[in-house]
């Protein structure tokens, strides 16, 4: 999957502004943003439900405005709010999913109900979004689609099922699937993706492995001293300097340095008698974050 440039208006909004994303072969991608940065736009133009308005795109080596079919023949998709047919059954619901890609892999459907603990038997009008969700979720998983394109599929689903969905992810991309996966549960994309993609107003601002991105975001230090050294704070690239007395008189010292900071800091804080040192990498959250207090 290849966009490059691509654009998409609608009236004087402008939900993508060149946004660039690839996604190779048995990857897993977290495409991360808040509501309104493009996600579920970029979605929908890949699944050929919408055309972009500038820029190219291809899944597959295609373009998915002029070889929708073909596309959705090698794909399964997850929207993160499910309609189903509310008369019929979630196993019927199912089958009918299945059968527009041909049927399910022999003895997954049947695995797949049981690992997320749904009952077949009720009609869909009675399921809640979670239930929703599961039906969409066993469907696109019993093919053998290679590629799963996943929008926040997990909304609705307890902790429970989570993990259930995370393991299901896993033996997909182990037998060489690829997964895009779009999610606000930034554990969730922690946890499975190989690579992420940050949106902010229609555009990709950060793509990266994780250890790639936290190389570009601030490290929390934390330690304790007698005294803290003044040029501790006056290092270039520490923020958000913090010092307090704990109850033993002592100082405890607190702040995040850049790359290019940290081994100064910590250098300064060591010599200076510093014990109980701590340097935490930041989270995936604080990755997060930092790209958008950048654009406030």
């Amino acid at each position: 999957m290849d966009c490059r440039g691509v654009e998409k208006r609608f009236g004087t909004v402008s939900a993508l502004d060149g946004l660039d994303l690839q996604l190779g072969r048995g990857e897993v991608l977290g495409f991360l943003g808040p509501n309104g940065a493009g996600k579920t736009t970029a979605i929908r133009g890949l699944l050929g439900q919408i055309r972009f308005d500038a820029g190219s795109a291809t899944v597959f080596g295609r373009d998915p405005w002029h070889e929708t079919i073909a596309i959705h023949e090698r794909l399964s998709y997850v929207p993160g709010d499910v309609s189903l047919w509310p008369g019929l059954t979630g196993g019927e619901c199912i089958d009918a999913l299945l059968a527009f890609r041909g049927g399910s892999c022999a003895g997954k459907r049947e695995e797949l109900i049981e690992r997320f603990d749904l009952d077949p038997t009720k009609r869909a009008r009675t399921y809640s979004k979670g239930n929703r969700q599961k039906v969409a979720l066993i469907a696109a998983l019993a093919t053998d689609a290679e590629l799963l394109m996943l929008d926040e599929p997990t909304s609705g689903l307890d902790p429970l099922m989570e993990a259930q969905f995370r393991d299901c992810v896993r033996e997909a991309t182990g037998e060489g699937r690829t997964v895009l996966l779009s999610s606000h549960i930034l554990g969730e994309v922690e946890a499975l993706c190989d690579r992420v993609t940050i949106l902010r107003r229609g555009k990709a601002v950060a793509t990266g492995t994780l250890d790639d991105l936290r190389g570009q975001t601030a490290t929390t230090v934390q330690a304790t001293l007698d005294a803290v050294p003044d040029q501790a704070a006056s290092v270039e690239g520490v923020s958000g300097v913090d010092v307090h007395t704990d109850p033993e008189g002592r100082q405890r010292f607190t702040a995040r340095a850049s790359a290019a900071a940290l081994p100064v800091l910590v250098r300064l804080l060591l010599e200076a008698g510093g014990t109980a040192l701590r340097v935490e990498p930041p989270s995936l959250d604080e990755v997060f974050l930092e790209h958008y207090e950048e654009d406030e």
